[in-house]
């Protein structure tokens, strides 16, 4: 399993939350640690010892912050292929130590956005040694493990715990894909912002929360809606969604919008319309509409526009229907 013991780390994060532990894991087995700034006080205060990343590199923190890590002596204990003689044999001749664990964080883009932060404040928080870090140990993960987000802490502890602080290839290949998952997601961030006025022509979506459905098209299939499916709207009661009733319901609502001056009724099945009506009343376009086929109105989907009364709540009962969608 190319099990290798973790001897040396560099660690800069921004959020500091749970780090403790794996601080003190790190410290328990002897682990040298490289950090910057903050990281390095909140490291010391744990008890830790710390090899500041300036006393590496021989350079200070410049240009008031925006290059602290982007030196050989970084990237190339990173980079340098343990099992490469040539690479083995430069880390040697410039004195570049090993470096096995990274942990680094982002700065928080995304969130500095949705703040309605100015743009001199966002463009701070694009973060370049960061991402830097990430994709230097992801790329390397043969010989580094990285730790792209407070999210992976616990899973790096567990290991850590599990494995007596070494870590497997597997391990490494997993993380590096997470790395990667977190590096792309930042970036599509960074170019949706700019092309808010920039316009060019070239979609960029990244959803890192997915819900799985009850299932896909088939039963026998899998499905997961990414996103944040509690925004689209609030489930009152009743079993999980499948696929089928979330293409229904986006069919339902995209075809009661074309009712907005009137009280609307519609059953849908496999997104086609069994019956659509208007009337005064949600009872009589429900009568109306359920009319227009009575047999495919069946496990159906049924949408309004109006607040479901009790009178149209009675007379729904007696069929059997998949999803109502209604407004409060």
């Amino acid at each position: 399993m190319a099990s290798k013991k973790i001897q040396s780390a560099l660690i800069s994060v921004y959020y500091k939350d749970n780090l403790e532990p794996i601080i003190a894991l790190l410290k328990k087995h002897g682990v040298k640690i490289y950090s910057t700034g903050g990281t390095q006080k909140f490291i010391e205060e744990q008890g830790a010892e710390v090899i500041p990343v300036e006393e590496l590199t021989s350079y200070p923190s410049i240009f008031g912050g925006r290059v602290k890590t982007l030196h050989p002596k970084i990237f190339g204990g990173i980079l340098y292929r343990r099992e490469n003689e040539g690479d083995v044999a430069q880390a040697a001749e410039y004195d570049i130590p090993a470096i096995d664990l990274v942990i680094v964080d982002l700065y928080p883009f995304e969130e500095t956005v949705a703040s309605g932060a100015s743009e001199a404040d966002i463009i701070e928080k694009i973060d370049i040694g960061g991402i830097s870090l990430i994709r230097a140990a992801a790329k390397n993960f043969k010989d580094v493990i990285i730790i792209a987000s407070k999210n992976q802490y616990g899973e790096l502890e567990a290991k850590l715990e599990a494995q007596d602080g070494a870590t497997t290839i597997e391990d490494r290949r997993y993380f590096a894909a997470q790395a990667f998952q977190v590096s792309s997601n930042y970036d599509t961030h960074i170019f949706n912002y700019f092309n808010r006025a920039e316009n060019i022509p070239a979609l960029k979506v990244s959803e890192s929360k997915a819900k799985a459905l009850r299932y896909g098209e088939n039963p026998h299939q899998a499905a997961h809606f990414y996103g944040n499916l509690e925004d689209l709207f609030d489930q009152l009661n009743g079993k999980e969604l499948s696929y089928n009733n979330l293409v229904d319901v986006d069919a339902a609502v995209n075809l009661i919008a074309e009712f907005p001056d009137q009280t609307a009724f519609a059953i849908l099945k496999h997104t086609n319309a069994c019956g659509c009506a208007t009337a005064d009343t949600v009872k009589e376009a429900y009568q109306k509409a359920f009319a227009a086929d009575t047999t495919s109105a069946f496990g159906g989907v049924l949408v309004t526009n109006q607040t479901v009364d009790q009178e149209a709540a009675e007379e729904m009962n007696s069929l059997f229907f998949e999803v109502l969608i209604a407004p409060e």
